[in-house]
């Protein structure tokens, strides 16, 4: 089998070249990454990870916990986390815990540093006390850890999307096309998730010198039934109810459908604006507002804020904790919120499906 060396002699560069080109550790020029991957196919050298882990005392491999795969958000975090570990020349090793166990967090966490992973992206969402266990004292004898949308805590390092802020943006998007009885959908109350855009829905009627009336508020559990039900109980409390804001995409689709079936008219009678910002919102009838969450930019920052602690802990010194600024997630205008002429749909039939505020 071709060795580093054997690679190195056919490209005319050292060992070391080969090194960096192979884990992009340390910048290459371009024709001279040209000759060494040309020198690799050549000579159809494969990398040998465990000796090279072995010589560096790493596994170059990342762990993941995860939950909630069968939602949006979590599976988007993860796509945007393994993108970002491939490019880095880092393996993934996933594990997936039941969100209702606070227990299973700390076997997790004990059972990853005993596979000697280089470190941890905690992705599993924070619902109710399944982080209550992974105190810095625990967390100081494991892998660097990078945490994903959760509450700051002293000593953890954590990259959240502004939940709190995006929801009172979408919000004061409504305020602004002169709705005043503004519904709320929101998710499971014992994520931390859905009470930060519960927040945001409040502080930004507070701002409007408008009552967050808890008859506006209905607790629904992600899915699109639970949306359905949700617009149906708000319009059989608060019938004059003139705007909604959901707390995700899907379940704003079931609240789309009560609303036909209510015969109340989007966004003429009903104003609607979701969470998220699906791929298939732009086909939701009319085409949804929504807050667009840059979920792969979120993973993608996992992972680098967690190379950076690596390389902390690769030189012998104890990895900081970072405070990260949230990321804002980006309000999408499209038909369920604003009324578009007729005359100009006519001449514009997509304009409610471009990421593009409609005026």
């Amino acid at each position: 089998m071709p060795t580093v060396k054997d690679v190195a002699s056919r490209a005319n560069v050292s060992p070391g070249t080969v090194s960096n080109v192979l884990t992009k550790k340390r910048p290459v020029s371009v024709a001279t990454r040209a000759r060494v991957l040309q020198a690799i196919e050549e000579l159809g050298y494969q990398p040998n990870a465990l000796a090279r882990g072995l010589i560096n005392r790493r596994s170059e491999t990342i762990a993941v916990v995860a939950s909630g795969l069968d939602y949006f958000g979590p599976s988007q975090i993860v796509v945007g986390i393994e993108r970002a570990a491939d490019e880095r020349g880092y393996s993934l090793l996933l594990r997936l815990i039941h969100w209702s166990d606070p227990r299973e967090a700390e076997h997790a966490l004990a059972t990853l540093a005993g596979r000697q992973v280089d470190g941890i992206i905690w992705a599993a969402p924070e619902i109710g006390d399944n982080r209550a266990r992974l105190m810095p004292e625990r967390l100081a004898k494991a892998p660097p850890i990078v945490f994903i949308n959760m509450a700051p805590r002293p000593g953890m390092t954590s990259i959240s999307i502004d939940n709190r802020r995006g929801a009172r943006q979408a919000v004061e998007h409504l305020i602004a096309q002169g709705r005043r009885t503004i519904g709320l959908i929101t998710g499971p109350l014992d994520w931390w998730e859905a009470r930060e855009r519960q927040a945001g829905w409040h502080e930004a009627l507070d701002a409007a010198g408008l009552r967050a009336d808890p008859a506006l508020v209905a607790i629904g559990d992600w899915s699109t039934v639970s949306g359905e039900e949700g617009l149906r109980c708000l319009l059989a409390r608060v019938p004059e109810l003139d705007a909604i804001f959901v707390s995700n995409d899907q379940m704003a689709l079931g609240a789309l459908r009560t609303a036909h079936l209510s015969a109340r008219k989007v966004p003429e009678d009903l104003a609607v604006v979701g969470f998220d910002d699906l791929p298939e919102s732009t086909c939701f009838w009319p085409p949804l507002t929504t807050m667009h969450q840059p979920l792969l930019d979120l993973g993608r920052r996992a992972v680098h804020l967690l190379n950076e602690m690596m390389e902390e802990r690769a030189a012998a010194k104890t990895p900081h904790a970072r405070s990260v600024p949230c990321l804002d997630a980006e309000l999408i205008v499209r038909e369920s919120s604003v009324k578009v002429e007729a005359e100009a749909a006519r001449h514009a039939p997509c304009a409610g499906q471009q990421h593009v505020q409609i005026v």
